[in-house]
């Protein structure tokens, strides 16, 4: 049996240990990001179903979708897609061996934030 020396042995970090670096909640966020459009295209899904169906079912899903709370919920949408495009092409980026240093890639992933919440203020403002 192996010699185990217990008392000795450096015990891991805990979470709480480190703090939150860019790259790590950019890649968490590109995960929540994912799950947020499976739930928004289910939205979608749900207004073209109820478009083939019956007047009532589009009168309902569609006026949700019109009105504020809508509004709201597709511009984060928006703002998901875009930034999960971003998470996917910053990994893409990586894949090929580009951007692996530090600076640049915690660059990126503020680069992300910024340029994902601009393209989605234009999309809500001007289309």
């Amino acid at each position: 049996m192996a010699d185990v020396n217990r008392g000795n042995r450096p015990l891991s970090p805990h979470l709480m240990i480190y703090r939150p670096q860019w790259t790590s909640m950019s890649s968490i966020f590109v995960r929540i990001t994912g799950i947020g459009l499976l739930l928004g295209s289910i939205l979608v899904v749900w207004w073209l179903i109820a478009a083939a169906t019956s007047e009532s079912a589009f009168g309902f899903i569609d006026g949700l979708l019109r009105s504020w709370f809508g509004d709201l919920i597709m511009a984060l949408a928006t703002w998901a897609l875009f930034y999960h495009m971003f998470g996917r092409l910053r990994h893409v980026i990586w894949d090929f061996g580009y951007m692996l240093d530090v600076d640049k890639s915690e660059l990126f992933a503020k680069a992300m934030v910024l340029i994902s919440f601009l393209l989605t203020a234009f999309v809500v403002i001007v289309l």
